[in-house]
């Protein structure tokens, strides 16, 4: 939707003072309950009498809810109008915190975290950006205000470790989700301040078979990676039983592999249910068009890996922190503080450096910087090494992570026309929240598994990430490398 160019959709006449306030600590927010989890995963474990697998679920289906909802999200956003949209997101995130907080259980914590706080978000942030649009029409206004929202979602994701770990230590990681309610409190407040134009046009059907098929798709894809943890890999370790009824019996098959292809075929039902719908007319909930760009889909693999690395290197860290070398919560942020000083470094360079390298070339150079870093993490850390170890490794990843998120975006959102913005960038979105929710899934699937221990979980589990990031890196050669000019919808972070 090209609201730069209806002068029905811009600004109204008075445009109200510190719009860009509410839109800003919105971002902020969604991104730091992505990352401040982590350090808190024992405290959570032991007062709530489950394990590292169960908080490592709620981590990883919070992120998979933002994912298979994002795109949803948008869609509706254009139908039941911007602002309606981003204060019930509000209202339903801050619900989800205070839920999260009172949580007697893990599937109270789930139900309060991982689903009222991910539906949220996926409710919130898609008119975060339309209203950005709407409000800073000239492209140099509209640019200041993404870059404060994107800034703004950076250091979100980048503190939430430190500033959980501080709250955490300090007070309880239940404190943490009310922090969440009282920042989303003042936002509601803060959001007064913003008056709609309304949307424009004819309102287009939401597509709920598609929302269905999408999202359970991923969930099974998930969830199924999730059991490696209990069963294995290639087969199951133990009795697989759902109710009274044993469905795979130990030694048998995985269920992995059940979870993940019935995944796969939900998806296939997506793409086949979408294709049916443009045929007969009817507005899908993704367009074919956009998995038909070579470059935008080569973008969007490295913008998930991208994701996939830095969140289940940060899981994988922070477990191994607390469960092998027994730091607080308060010292895990800390060690984990060389990553967010490399990716804020790097990403308030992203934009001098964009417009002076090819993006191609510093997303492969941000990928070979990467691996360097987890490589380091590798042969430098020892269960009994000193923590500076962690340093040079950790910051060599937050850098080279941070030097490819925005190009990565670029690269996708510039092969489309600006018709096309709203839809890519919530695919964009949904790819980098799964990314996140993958990362933490896989990696952390392999260092909380009772088939390793100590240092062995670590290593293997950083292992993968080199395997992933290494994948990445050749999916970025094949990027061409002509330089890209910026997007008008930017976003570097997944939420």
């Amino acid at each position: 939707m090209n609201t730069s160019a209806d002068p029905a959709l811009r600004t109204p006449a008075a445009t109200p003072q510190g719009v860009l306030l509410p839109l800003a600590l919105a971002q902020f927010i969604c991104s730091y309950a992505t990352s401040n989890m982590n350090v808190a995963i024992n405290d959570i474990a032991t007062d709530l009498g489950t394990t590292v697998g169960g908080v490592q679920t709620t981590i990883a289906v919070f992120t998979l809810t933002m994912a298979a909802l994002m795109i949803p999200g948008s869609k509706l956003t254009d139908i039941l109008g911007r602002t309606y949209l981003f204060r019930r997101g509000l209202m339903v995130y801050g619900v989800g915190a205070l839920v999260a907080a009172a949580a007697p259980g893990l599937g109270v914590l789930i139900l309060g975290y991982s689903l009222l706080e991910g539906i949220g978000t996926a409710l919130l942030i898609p008119p975060v950006y339309i209203l950005a649009t709407i409000f800073y029409p000239d492209l140099t206004s509209r640019a200041r205000a993404f870059g404060a929202i994107s800034a703004a979602g950076g250091i979100g994701a980048a503190a939430g470790p430190l500033i959980g770990g501080i709250i955490t230590t300090t007070i309880s990681w239940r404190a943490a989700f009310v922090v969440q309610a009282l920042v989303v409190g003042i936002v509601i407040i803060q959001s007064r301040k913003i008056v709609d134009p309304g949307v424009q046009g004819e309102k287009t059907a939401f597509d709920i078979v598609g929302t269905i098929l999408s999202a359970a798709g991923l969930f099974f894809i998930v969830v199924g990676i999730l059991q490696a943890s209990t069963y294995g890999w290639v087969r199951a370790g133990q009795d697989f039983v759902i109710g009274n009824t044993v469905v795979i019996r130990e030694g048998g098959i995985s269920p992995v592999w059940i979870f993940v292809l019935i995944g796969v075929v939900l998806l296939a039902l997506f793409f086949r249910h979408i294709r049916a719908r443009e045929r007969a007319g009817k507005e899908p909930l993704l367009s074919t068009r956009l998995f038909k760009n070579r470059t935008s889909n080569l973008g969007l693999i490295t913008q998930n890996i991208q994701w996939l690395v830095l969140v289940g290197l940060s899981f994988v860290v922070s477990v191994y922190l607390q469960t092998v070398r027994g730091y607080s919560a308060i010292e895990t942020g800390l060690i984990l503080t060389p990553a967010t000083i490399g990716v804020l470094l790097s990403s308030m360079a992203a934009g001098r450096l964009a417009r002076r390298r090819p993006q191609a070339l510093l997303i492969r150079r941000g990928f070979v910087v990467t691996v360097a870093g987890i490589l380091l993490l590798l042969l430098l850390v020892r269960e009994t090494s000193n923590v500076l170890t962690f340093v040079p490794g950790l910051f060599l990843v937050g850098f080279g992570v941070g030097v490819m998120l925005t190009s990565s975006v670029t690269v996708v959102q510039s092969a489309f026309p600006e018709e096309d913005q709203g839809e890519i960038s919530g695919l964009s979105r949904s790819v980098s929240n799964l990314g996140s929710s993958l990362g933490v899934a896989i990696a952390g699937t392999v260092i909380v598994s009772s088939l390793v221990e100590g240092n062995l979980g670590y290593a293997l589990a950083l292992v993968v990430l080199v395997v992933f990031a290494v994948g990445g890196l050749a999916a970025a050669f094949l990027l061409p490398a002509t330089p890209v000019p910026p997007a008008p919808e930017p976003g570097p972070g997944p939420a």
